[in-house]
């Protein structure tokens, strides 16, 4: 897909912007002022997947804090400022590598113009963040309810306040939770600016709802290429915004993949396992491990390697067997106690050896084994494709004397 092109920030040592990879965001949920379980918290999110982490910064024993958190933290801090400009400037004083300022509730366009002058002297970021609840009050007369075009009028507005102190060094945005809305919002908004996006549907709630909200709206739009930061805002743990956001973008191939991705059927009436347990098993064997690649598990040896022949490693369930494949390829065959053991033995042999050379490994039977329970699984079964039928007519009708050649 193809990114909207933008300026181009830094927070701290990472990139934001459209020449740097899409980065996940997350917010600590304990008391500031507890530095050491703060940065408990910041290192999970930094280990699970978080680029950067936003911290409150709403009284003066959080600023404080924030001295030892911007030092002793693994990925650049963002202070989050609410009305309180004073502590927007106390944070940056103790170190902060960014703000996230929302002006709307500041309101005072003298004091939004003395943090920007200050932000610029300490060469950090801010980001401009607009919601439903902050929106500019005369901006909120002219627009009874909180649509698109209230949201990016207001963004725009406070934008401009910034840039009157020749600060540019700013993200933005527009959240909204209603999905439609977010998504026509940061649509509009990305015709009128170049800078960089933050993507969030706001407020998105537990999971699964939430999850399913914040997906459907940021995927849309990195779809389009707009959105150069995200964040999933989730009534759970953290941890969870900052994993799930990260496998949201392995998934859509707009980062590397850091963490396991498993696949698996569906399941159905041919599979020869209890699919959704072999599954959540070999989830959670193989997400201790932490290897980054890509599973498949299988409910049958018929259709089943082929299907998933893209993935590193897969299993599929056949004659109280398992298939052990590899790019398609069964290397080996297993009793179906040990599907799961040999997924993840086969997972830590990929990771140090390499996949060629786990196929140049593979059991010199295990082919033939394979090919012997599919048939006969189909002579028992029936060939849900019609293999045998099908062919026999293609041959007949690609033997017409007529056909062009």
């Amino acid at each position: 897909m193809k990114r909207r092109q933008t300026k181009q920030i830094k927070v701290g040592k990472v990139g934001v912007g459209s020449d740097y990879p899409i980065t996940v965001q997350s917010m600590t949920t304990t008391k500031t002022k507890d530095t050491e379980k703060t940065l408990e918290q910041v290192y999970e999110l930094a280990s699970n997947g978080a680029d950067i982490v936003r911290v409150t910064c709403n009284e003066v024993d959080a600023a404080t804090s924030l001295i030892k958190i911007s030092t002793r933290s693994p990925v650049p801090i963002i202070a989050d400022i609410h009305f309180q400009y004073k502590l927007a400037l106390a944070a940056i004083e103790a170190g902060v590598q960014g703000l996230r300022l929302n002006p709307g509730n500041i309101r005072d366009e003298k004091h939004i113009k003395e943090v920007a002058k200050e932000a610029l002297l300490a060469e950090i970021p801010i980001r401009v963040g607009v919601n439903a609840g902050s929106l500019d009050k005369d901006i909120a007369k002219k627009y009874p309810e909180s649509s698109p075009e209230a949201l990016v009028e207001s963004a725009l507005k406070e934008i401009r306040y910034l840039e009157e102190v020749d600060f540019y060094n700013i993200k933005i945005s527009v959240k909204h939770s209603n999905v439609p809305l977010m998504i026509e919002a940061y649509r509009l908004l990305a015709e009128k600016v170049q800078y960089p996006l933050h993507l969030g549907v706001t407020e998105a709630g537990p999971l699964p709802g939430g999850l399913i909200k914040s997906v459907a709206g940021i995927s849309t739009l990195l779809s389009e290429g707009i959105g150069d930061t995200i964040r999933l805002s989730l009534t759970t743990d953290p941890v969870d915004e900052a994993k799930y956001g990260r496998q949201l973008l392995e998934y859509l191939n707009l980062r590397d993949r850091k963490s396991l991705d498993l696949i698996a059927c569906p399941s159905c009436g041919r599979a020869e396992v209890d699919v959704i347990k072999v599954a959540n098993e070999a989830q959670e064997s193989l997400e201790k491990k932490g290897f980054p690649i890509q599973v498949a598990v299988m409910g049958c040896v018929v259709n089943g390697p082929g299907e998933a022949k893209s993935a590193d490693l897969g299993i599929a369930a056949g004659r109280n067997k398992g298939h052990l494949f590899i790019k398609g390829q069964v290397v080996k065959v297993v009793d179906e106690k040990d599907m799961v053991s040999s997924l993840v033995k086969e997972a830590e042999l990929i990771t140090n050896e390499g996949i060629e050379a786990r196929l140049a490994a593979a059991d010199k039977d295990a082919a033939k084994i394979a090919q012997e329970d599919a048939e006969a699984l189909i002579d028992i079964q029936g060939d849900i494709n019609n293999f045998k039928l099908k062919s026999k007519s293609v041959v007949e009708i690609t033997s017409n004397e007529d056909i062009d050649t």
